[in-house]
C-alpha cells in the first residue's frame, strides 16, 4: 500500500508539472500570438483562463514583457527631454524683413496708383540722401573677403560689366530711338529711357541672387560694387555719347552727385564695418527692415509725383516700351552668357546672376538725375516707371527659377 501511494503521489507531481508546463506554454502563445503547434510540435485545445492565479500571472508576464521590450531604449541614459520651443528673437525677425520686399514693392505701387498722396510728401530732395543710405547698407554688408572670393572669377566679372556697361546701353539707345521715331512720344521721353540703360547695377540684383543662387551672391556684390564704382566715369560718358546732343547734361555735376550718393556711403560702410565691426552689428539689424521703407518710398513716390504723366495717353506707351527694355535684357544677359561660358560647370547659376546684372539697375540713380539735371519732368518718367518694372520683373524671375530649382 505505501508503494502504491508512493506511485500515485508521484504520478500526481508529474501530471501537476505536465499542466503547468502546459499553462506557460498557453500563456506566453497568447502574449506572443504564436500558434501553440509550432512552439513545441504538439498543440493543445484553446482554454479560457479562470483560475485568479493563473490571471494575475498573466498580467504579470504582459507587465514585465513590456518593461523588458523597452528595456534596450535606456531612459535613464540622460536628463528627460524637454520639446524645445522654436524662439523667434525680434533681431532675427529684423534681419529678415528682406522677404517681404517684392509685397512692399507691389503694395507701394498699388498705393500710389490708388492714393498719390500717401508718397507725394517724399519729393525730389529726398531720392538723393534714400539712395545714399542705400548703397551705405550695401557697404556696411560687404567686406574685402566678397572682393577677394569674387575676385577669383574676373572673366566673370567682365562679363556682368559688359553686360551693363555695353549691352545694356545698346538696348537703351535703340528703344530710346524706337519710342521717338516710332511711337512718336516726345524726346525728353527717349532721352530718360536712354537715361536708365547708362547708371549702374542695383543692389536689388544682390538680393536676388541670394534668394536664388546663394553661392552666386559675392560674384553679384563684386559685379554692382564695380558697376557703381566706375559709374562715376563711365555714367557721364554715356550720356554724353548716348543724349549730349539732345538735351544739355551737365557732367561736372552728374559726376559730382554720383560721388555723394554711391561712392561716398559705400565707402563710409566699408570702413565701419572694417573698423568698427561692434557698431556694425549693433546697427546691421535694423538696416533691411529700414531699406525695405526707403525702397517702398522710392517706388511709390515717382509713380505718385509723376502720376499725370503715367496716366497720360502716351503712359501705356511708356510703360510697354520700359518692359520690352527690361525683358530684353534679362533674356540677353541669360542667353549670351550661355553662350561664352557653356563649359562651365555652374553655367546655369552664372547665366541667373549675369540676367539678374544685365535687367536690374539702379533706375533710383537715373531718376535723382533726371529730377536735378534735366529740365523737362518727362526724363523722369521713364526711370520711375523702370522702378517698379524692374523690382517685379526681378523677383518674378526669383520665384520661377526657384520653383524650377525646387
Amino acid at each position: 500500500m505505501a508503494l502504491h501511494g508512493t506511485v500515485n503521489n508521484q504520478q500526481c507531481q508529474i501530471h501537476r508539472l505536465n499542466l503547468f508546463h502546459r499553462t506557460q506554454i498557453q500563456l506566453r502563445n497568447l502574449y506572443f500570438n504564436i500558434p501553440i503547434s509550432q512552439s513545441r510540435g504538439f498543440s493543445l485545445r484553446s482554454r479560457s483562463i479562470s483560475h485568479p492565479l493563473l490571471l494575475r500571472r498573466c498580467v504579470s508576464e504582459k507587465i514585465s514583457g513590456s518593461f523588458d521590450s523597452d528595456s534596450g531604449r535606456n531612459y535613464a541614459s540622460g536628463p528627460p527631454q524637454i520639446p524645445q520651443q522654436n524662439n523667434v528673437s525680434f533681431v532675427e525677425v529684423l534681419k529678415k524683413s528682406n522677404s517681404f520686399l517684392p509685397h512692399v514693392t507691389l503694395a507701394s505701387t498699388l498705393l500710389a496708383l490708388v492714393f498719390p498722396p500717401s508718397f507725394t510728401w517724399f519729393t525730389n530732395r529726398y531720392y538723393a540722401p534714400a539712395l545714399g543710405f542705400l548703397m551705405f547698407a550695401v557697404g556696411v554688408n560687404s567686406s574685402e573677403k566678397d572682393f577677394l572670393e569674387a575676385f577669383k572669377r574676373p572673366t566673370a566679372i567682365l562679363a556682368g560689366y559688359m553686360g551693363q556697361f555695353l549691352v545694356k546701353p545698346l538696348l537703351g539707345y535703340i528703344f530710346g530711338i524706337i519710342s521717338v521715331a516710332i511711337f512718336g512720344l516726345p524726346t525728353p521721353v527717349g532721352a530718360g529711357i536712354m537715361l536708365v540703360s547708362c547708371v549702374s547695377g542695383a543692389q536689388l540684383s544682390n538680393y536676388a541672387t541670394f534668394l536664388t543662387d546663394p553661392p552666386m551672391a559675392p560674384l553679384s556684390i563684386v559685379m554692382t560694387s564695380l558697376s557703381t564704382a566706375t559709374a562715376v566715369f563711365i555714367t557721364p560718358l554715356l550720356s554724353l555719347l548716348l543724349i549730349g546732343k539732345r538735351l544739355p547734361v551737365d557732367v561736372n555735376g552728374m559726376v559730382s552727385s554720383i560721388l555723394q550718393i554711391v561712392v561716398t556711403p559705400v565707402a563710409a560702410g566699408l570702413l565701419l564695418n572694417r573698423f568698427f565691426p561692434r557698431i556694425c552689428d549693433a546697427i546691421r539689424p535694423f538696416l533691411p527692415p529700414l531699406s525695405v521703407l526707403v525702397t517702398a518710398c522710392c517706388v511709390g513716390a515717382p509713380l505718385a509725383i509723376n502720376i499725370e504723366s503715367v496716366m497720360s495717353p502716351f503712359g501705356l506707351t511708356i510703360l510697354l516700351l520700359i518692359t520690352a527694355f527690361h525683358l530684353t535684357a534679362f533674356v540677353a544677359g541669360y542667353f549670351l552668357t550661355g553662350m561664352v561660358f557653356h563649359k562651365t560647370p555652374d553655367v546655369k547659376a552664372l547665366q541667373r546672376t549675369l540676367s539678374y546684372e544685365t535687367g536690374m539697375q539702379s533706375s533710383l540713380l537715373a531718376l535723382a538725375l533726371a529730377n536735378r539735371f534735366f529740365q523737362d519732368p518727362l526724363v523722369g518718367v521713364p526711370p520711375a516707371i523702370s522702378t517698379v518694372i524692374m523690382s517685379l520683373m526681378g523677383f518674378s524671375l526669383v520665384m520661377v527659377w526657384a520653383k524650377r530649382k525646387e
